[in-house]
């Protein structure tokens, strides 16, 4: 099956929250929404349900228009970010309820339980109530009843956000392999850029009810088309200075000067806007073609294996991101170093057009 959205509209009253979206997914594929929170996501994901009507545009499956069809008469099953469980049953039955109520014969209820338990690794809980269960027992057992359909549309609305650390990176590698082995295309949406990464698949941005890019997650990723998309795929958001080419050097606006070469090298005098992330800002040189860079310190976030030092010089602020945890005193000077490599450039209208080589480290992308 191939569903595709063309020109998606939802309205309410003075509001958009979804605005012209068109894109396609293909069978068999993992597809990621990432977006900030009300970013439209939930919206955009119950219009392929079925569950809302777009205001304006049409929905299509394999070329057919489905957009007035109920959700009743789609082969679609969401998970939501809530462990929805029926408490009076038990895994089996919780699993086994959309088979019985779309009438199939017992003996097919207990083949295609069992071997969607197996697959989501429940198999030995079957016969226990979901109290029972810890947190990634119940999404997993919430992810079997959807599975178990055969649906061709298979929707996950941020399913990992309320468990605890482990399990998340646990459900987050086992995912995109476990709905590999069946032709749905998956839909799964969240907030976080790395996860989003660690899916895989392909990815389509968010911001304020449009689709702001779409393609291989990857690409998406290292080549960010509009300053919002790399804002929104980086954690933190994306450095940002505003800069001018003029004499064949770039002008930052933080007071610092960048020579033009490597990617940089072709571009043409004007504004533009440069992003670096936060880990491609370092407190040590990472090589020799490293500029310094001077600040004062006025915040360090310490997460346990990073440290994220907020940095301010000349009305620019700066967030690098260190590994370790570091303890500078705030209000004090400090310097850093950015590589020229490691520069994104977006024109005056906000739309890449350079951005640095991807560069492989330890056999993947850095």
């Amino acid at each position: 099956m191939t569903l595709t959205l063309e020109n998606i509209t939802k309205t309410m009253g003075a509001e958009t929250h979804i605005d012209d979206v068109s894109i396609s997914l293909e069978p068999g594929s993992f597809n990621v929404l990432l977006g900030r929170t009300q970013a439209g996501k939930t919206t955009l994901m119950r219009i392929m349900a079925g569950l809302e009507p777009p205001t304006k545009g049409r929905i299509l499956v394999n070329g057919n228009n489905v957009t007035g069809m109920p959700v009743q008469k789609r082969n679609v099953a969401m998970v939501y970010q809530q462990f929805i469980n029926y408490p009076s049953m038990n895994v089996y039955d919780n699993i086994a309820s959309p088979l019985k109520l779309q009438g199939v014969n017992t003996a097919e209820i207990e083949r295609r339980v069992k071997s969607t338990a197996e697959l989501m690794h429940i198999e030995h809980l079957l016969d226990r109530l979901p109290q029972e269960l810890s947190g990634g027992q119940q999404q997993r057992t919430a992810m079997a009843r959807a599975m178990v359909k055969d649906c061709t549309l298979l929707l996950l609305d941020e399913p990992l956000v309320n468990l605890d650390y482990k399990l998340r990176e646990e459900l987050r590698e086992e995912i995109p392999n476990l709905l590999a082995k069946r032709d749905t295309i998956v839909v799964y949406a969240t907030t976080e850029p790395m996860e989003a990464l660690l899916l895989g698949g392909k990815c389509a941005v968010m911001h304020e009810g449009r689709v702001t890019q779409f393609g291989p997650t990857t690409q998406v990723y290292h080549n960010p088309a509009y300053v919002e998309t790399g804002l929104i795929f980086s954690d933190p958001p994306i450095n940002l200075v505003k800069a001018e080419i003029r004499d064949k050097a770039l002008y930052l606006a933080s007071g610092h000067q960048v020579p033009l070469a490597g990617h940089l090298s072709n571009l043409a005098n004007g504004n533009y806007t440069i992003g670096v992330r936060a880990n491609h800002l370092s407190v040590d040189a990472t090589g020799p073609d490293c500029i310094a860079m001077q600040g004062q310190v006025e915040l360090a976030e310490i997460t346990g294996s990073e440290t994220f030092v907020h940095v301010h010089f000349n009305d620019v602020s700066w967030v690098i991101q260190e590994e370790g945890v570091h303890n500078p005193r705030l209000g004090e000077a400090t310097t850093f170093y950015v590589d020229p490599k490691r520069l994104f450039a977006y024109d005056a209208n906000d739309r890449l057009v350079a951005a640095p080589p991807v560069e492989i480290q330890n056999g993947k992308a850095a």
